[in-house]
């Protein structure tokens, strides 16, 4: 099969179901064969150079509509990174000199992008995501987030440092680190580095990762949605474990971590007091 035999169908389908027209022609399809895929209702045009199959995903099909691509949280959503809450409007990035068209539902980013974008794309680059986190996010918030993308492979410290990040961006990579696992385990470090004390984030005791350990002897536990049934159970039972081995366990909720911070934080100073972060 040559490249000018090509389907225009199956070609937009097997690139995500939007693509730019200037692909098809790169391949050698050519405007009868585009312009028949339309007319039979193969494909269908999204704006003025843009195709799409009416299969392919609604929110890229906006993004090339809008000349915006997908970024910030509802990227790093898509990427299966920890955020806050799910965005109640849909957050978009545009080059600031760009045609792209203003939307009353979605949250445009105007940034010029850290790595620059490639014309087709429709999704942000992970970098271009953690400066619009970075920016749109309150600290915590946004730490978490750049901590899951580290957490998960997508990007290391290292290869961060050497981006122009802006302020708030810098301060985060100077505080975020790759072992952090479920997001609210970062939000530990800043609130508790008060107590001058060392905090371990997901190290392991008795064969299983414990959400932070203070001190020598005092473990916190976050639980999760996910915290349930059997989950719930091999919870108690490692607890029971932890507790026979001389450690001291504060289990708390996903809601008492976000919302009742300050009665966390009492628990913990009062266990401190009394010593149970402390070695026997």
């Amino acid at each position: 099969m040559t490249s000018r035999s090509l389907d225009p169908v199956e070609f937009v389908a097997s690139r995500g179901g939007v693509v730019r027209v200037v692909r098809l022609r790169d391949e050698g399809i050519g405007r009868r064969a585009i312009d028949g895929a339309v007319d039979a209702g193969g494909l269908h045009r999204v704006r003025r150079g843009w195709l799409a199959t009416p299969e392919a995903d609604p929110v890229r099909v906006a993004a090339a509509r809008s000349g915006v691509v997908i970024t910030c949280v509802s990227r790093a959503a898509q990427l299966g990174l920890w955020v806050h809450e799910a965005p109640i409007a849909f957050h978009v990035g545009a080059d600031p000199k760009s045609t792209g068209h203003r939307s009353d539902r979605a949250h445009v980013h105007w940034f010029a992008p850290i790595v620059p974008r490639d014309p087709d794309a429709l999704e942000d680059p992970i970098e271009n995501v953690l400066a619009a986190v970075a920016h749109c996010e309150p600290f915590e918030r946004a730490l978490a987030t750049w901590e899951s993308a580290l957490n998960k492979g997508l990007v290391t410290v290292e290869g961060l440092a050497g981006f122009p990040w802006k302020p708030a961006a810098r301060r985060i990579l100077a505080e975020a680190t790759p072992f952090a696992d479920a997001g609210l385990e970062t939000y530990l470090r800043p609130r508790l580095r008060w107590l001058q004390l060392p905090i371990r984030i997901q190290t392991w005791i008795a064969g299983h990762k414990v959400d932070a350990l203070i001190g020598d002897r005092l473990v916190l536990q976050i639980d999760g949605a996910h915290h349930v049934g059997a989950q719930r159970s091999e919870d108690i039972r490692h607890d029971a474990e932890l507790r026979l081995m001389g450690y001291h366990v504060i289990r708390i909720s996903y809601p008492q971590m976000m919302f009742e911070w300050p009665a966390v934080q009492d628990l913990i100073m009062r266990a401190v007091a009394q010593g149970l972060h402390r070695a026997a």
